[in-house]
């Protein structure tokens, strides 16, 4: 039989030990200890302060993040101060307690511990005697009902189960992804989306109750997204799809016809325009382009050997592609040449300021010329006349 305390906190089992002439141990009871009157304060308190204790046994922790990190750096140690702890909180005639000296990373799990329990907590004394020593205060109430390890149990298995809830959410979030437009890939160059909507224009509007936005991505491919054509109609998810589905072969014919882009799929599209998923990527796609061009793979072939005095087919093709290079060399520095100006008005100024520097320069340039040929002239004047001068002293002195 079991024999338990007037709380019922406490049992044990012992032997009946009954019978006709004695009641053996069917009367005895347990006397209640310390841990029996703590709860029995607790429970006092709890109805004063109108808490209900079954509420706080779940998932309820109450201690902080930082504790509990502490905490699981070195639980053996951190356990000891635990119990240190609660034996301080349950003894009413304590109100101070004292602890050896630490490092700091142990004074903070002290600190943190002493702010959950509801007391206040100083730190004494410089290095290497630094501790710490914890008070009772009027805001002490009682000590938590949990232990640490317990809350970290309960935030472990919290965690995990978050885990498994978002990753099985997010898995079947993309299951569920429906395609909800079309990925037009390797676009003509020069095609804007105006012309793009002009010729798809007879297709698009084949589908009664979808609106669509055409958009440029940043890797060059264009986007063109379905989406109900007014707040008032609602339409699923799926029935845009199948939509979608049959207007596919108009929009590649069209697309196709008018080498508006190499190739259209489907693909799923957030509200940012970001490609969640694409028809080729699906694995449940059995064929489309991937598979085809799988197919058509061309086998590899052993090189044919030459006979003595044939010409190789590669030089004629290397000679080729070497006159095309340097043809499309010189179209690139043609274009380069051909530089087309933002600011013309700019681009005329300067010219004007070129021309009238060159026209100041050959200007300066004559006005040189005609003092070097005027510098000819006096000096040939003056060899003439020193000339004259002598033939006639000669015809003086003769």
């Amino acid at each position: 039989m079991f024999i338990t305390c007037d709380c019922q906190h406490l049992k044990q089992e012992v032997k009946c030990n009954a019978s006709r002439t004695s009641e053996g141990n069917t009367k005895k009871t347990l006397s209640c200890d310390d841990e029996c009157a703590r709860l029995a304060r607790n429970h006092r308190l709890a109805e004063a302060l109108n808490i209900d204790p079954e509420a706080h046994k779940d998932d309820h922790i109450p201690y902080s993040n930082e504790t509990l990190k502490l905490f699981r750096e070195n639980v053996k140690w951190a356990q000891s101060q635990e119990r240190e702890f609660r034996v301080f909180a349950a003894d009413e005639t304590e109100k101070r307690l004292r602890f050896k000296p630490m490092p700091a990373h142990q004074r903070a799990f002290l600190h943190a511990l002493s702010e959950d329990f509801g007391l206040d907590s100083e730190s004494m004394d410089p290095e290497p005697h630094r501790h710490v020593a914890i008070f009772k205060t009027p805001r002490f109430v009682m000590a938590p009902m949990k232990t640490l390890a317990e809350c970290v149990r309960i935030r472990t298995a919290v965690e995990a189960s978050s885990a498994n809830i978002t990753g099985t959410q997010k898995k079947l979030e993309a299951n569920n992804e429906t395609y909800n437009g079309f990925l037009l890939s390797n676009p003509r160059f020069g095609l804007t989306l105006e012309e793009l909507r002009a010729h798809l224009a007879s297709s698009l509007d084949s589908t009664p109750g979808l609106t669509y936005e055409i958009s440029f991505l940043p890797s060059e491919e264009i986007v063109i997204k379905a989406r109900p054509a007014s707040s008032s109609t609602v339409i699923s998810s799926a029935a845009i799809e199948v939509s979608l589905r049959a207007l596919k072969p108009s929009l590649m014919a069209s697309t196709s016809s008018k080498n508006l882009a190499a190739f259209i799929q489907l693909c799923a599209l957030d509200a940012s325009l970001n490609i969640l998923r694409r028809e080729l990527d699906d694995p449940a796609n059995n064929g489309g382009w991937s598979q085809v061009a799988a197919k058509a793979a061309a086998p590899r072939t052993m090189p044919r050997q030459m006979g003595v005095g044939q010409r190789s087919v590669y030089t004629v093709l290397g000679s080729k592609l070497r006159d095309a290079k340097k043809k499309r060399e010189e179209e690139k520095k043609v274009r380069e040449s051909e530089i087309v100006v933002d600011d013309w008005e700019e681009e005329m100024r300067k010219e004007e300021e070129q021309e009238e520097k060159a026209n100041a320069e050959a200007q300066g340039g004559i006005e040189v010329l005609d003092t070097i040929e005027k510098g000819a002239k006096a000096a040939e004047m003056a060899e003439l006349v020193e000339g004259n001068t002598e033939i006639d002293s000669s015809i003086n002195v003769k």
